[in-house]
């Protein structure tokens, strides 16, 4: 199932906020009621941070963006899609008389979700006309980048649509995770719920502050839960004899006085304060935009090296880009294409784990953007998914030339010259332009080898690619060759 078409979001604040970027992002069209003044000036900074994460958290290319539409009523976001989302304050009247007035409007199979993170499905669709088509879609901020969603539908919610909703939110690049039974908290919060209690407890009885108790879990157990969780991670604990080992082991310490988990400390003001002055430490003097750009940098890094390995939210990342790049068209040249002069191919923004210790890209980042020139520019002559069963172009050397710096933030683009070509050859010239100034930051000389990919050896470009080279180095024979074409590395005296 593809992304839907168009949503009608009930909220535009934190999470709602997240669902709309991850929406517009993802191609769909948005209808967003939310009668705070402030809604579009808000999202508006959290769609900058969304693109800026997305745009470097995979190497396939986003789908067009979705249109946003802000409108006057929950009814008016309920017209005309195929989703509403409903993402107000933890409040159930307020949550209730939302969802019975988006539910008369919506057209009859169209599916409607809360994203409470805790609230039961059954009270919220209480004044709903439809409640088998309700259910709960709780996700976890920032809704564009963490990819889990718990469903859970309430009494008289439908099965097929948990498994309708099961597969649209799929499409999204989520996790869906099905609650088996109706309970306040859902999973992932009642765990949460009962870390944060013994978190207050350890900061009002004066064993730890904030920030240690911060560092207790960022720099220990949170590395491991990111990728094994809780059971895997004490499986492994129990070392060779596994899981019944560790219960055996531990088990008996679960009767210990070491939490206060049923228990709560009295929320005062003096422990209010002393959280809160603790916390603005902790910020140190950091702006929430600030904290969410770093948030959203981390995110981006630990997914990406989990996708590595194929796991946890890595494994869900690494099937959305596939999917993705199932359905990327990517551009293929056409008859009336304008080739008289070096083809813009591809264009990428410096991102910070691109900066090396000097402050600006390192080297290798590139390497990378020249890389994925190749890429585009084969995929406009017509190498697609299939034609690389049997044959590709192959990069057999490279001549870089760094000219300026790029630094953190800069929009790059890339242009590329054909320089010869014969049936097995091609020989380029890319040059790398910083957007703002058109400044040349860095060129790259490259000869390609067509090879026969089952064979592993070299072999003639097909017939259709060949004709396409041929047209481009046609026209661009006319042009001046570059400055840096050809030139080889010396010490002049």
């Amino acid at each position: 199932m593809s992304a839907p078409c168009a949503v009608g979001l009930l909220g535009g604040g934190v999470i709602g906020g997240g669902w709309a970027a991850r929406f517009l992002l993802g191609g769909t069209d948005v209808r967003l009621y939310d009668p705070d003044p402030e809604a579009e000036r808000k999202l508006g900074e959290m769609l900058e941070l969304a693109r800026s994460a997305l745009g470097r958290l995979s190497a396939v290319p986003l789908p067009p963006e979705g249109t946003l539409s802000f409108v006057p009523t929950p009814a008016a976001a309920a017209e005309g899609v195929e989703l509403v989302q409903e993402s107000a304050p933890e409040r159930l009247e307020l949550k209730q008389a939302l969802l019975a007035e988006a539910c008369v409007a919506a057209g009859p199979d169209v599916l409607i979700a809360s994203s409470t993170s805790g609230l039961r499905p059954t009270a919220l669709a209480a004044e709903m006309g439809r409640p088998e088509r309700f259910l709960v879609a709780h996700p976890f901020n920032p809704v564009y980048l963490l990819p889990l969603v718990e469903l859970c539908g309430g009494a008289r919610t439908a099965p097929e649509v948990i498994e309708r909703a099961r597969v649209l939110y799929g499409s999204l690049g989520m996790a869906p995770l099905v609650v088996r039974k109706e309970i306040d908290g859902f999973v992932a919060d009642r765990m949460l719920e009962a870390l944060w209690r013994e978190a207050l407890w350890l900061v009002n009885d004066g064993v730890a502050t904030a920030a240690e108790v911060d560092d207790a879990i960022r720099l220990g157990a949170g590395l491991r839960w990111s990728f094994m969780g809780t059971f895997l991670t004490y499986r492994i604990a129990g070392g060779e004899a596994g899981m019944r080992h560790f219960m055996a082991q531990f088990g008996p310490a679960l009767k210990w006085p070491w939490t206060k988990l049923t228990d709560v400390p009295d929320l005062t003001d003096e422990l209010i304060d002393e959280i809160v002055a603790q916390s603005d430490e902790q910020a140190e003097g950091r702006s929430v935009r600030e904290l969410e750009q770093l948030r959203d940098d981390c995110l981006v890094s630990v997914l990406q090296a989990l996708r590595a390995h194929d796991i946890g939210a890595g494994a869900v990342l690494a099937r959305h880009e596939a999917e993705l790049a199932d359905g990327v068209s990517a551009p293929v040249m056409r008859d009336d294409d304008d080739l008289s002069r070096p083809l813009a191919l591809h264009g990428t923004e410096v991102a910070p784990d691109w900066v090396d210790y000097n402050g600006h890209a390192h080297e290798s980042r590139y390497l990378q953007v020249f890389g994925d020139t190749s890429d585009a520019l084969f995929a406009y002559l017509g190498i697609d998914r299939a034609y690389l069963m049997t044959g590709s172009y192959f990069t057999v050397e490279t001549h870089l030339s760094h000219l300026l710096e790029a630094l953190l933030g800069d929009r790059l683009s890339v242009t590329t010259q054909v320089l010869d070509w014969d049936e097995r050859r091609l020989h380029v010239f890319h040059s790398l332009w910083r957007e703002d100034d058109d400044a040349l930051l860095a060129t790259a000389e490259q000869l390609y080898l067509h090879v026969d990919t089952a064979a592993r050896r070299a072999a003639p470009a097909a017939t259709t690619v060949l004709e396409r080279v041929r047209r481009i180095a046609e026209a661009h024979a006319s042009l001046p060759r570059p400055e840096r074409a050809g030139r080889s590395i010396a010490i002049s005296h």
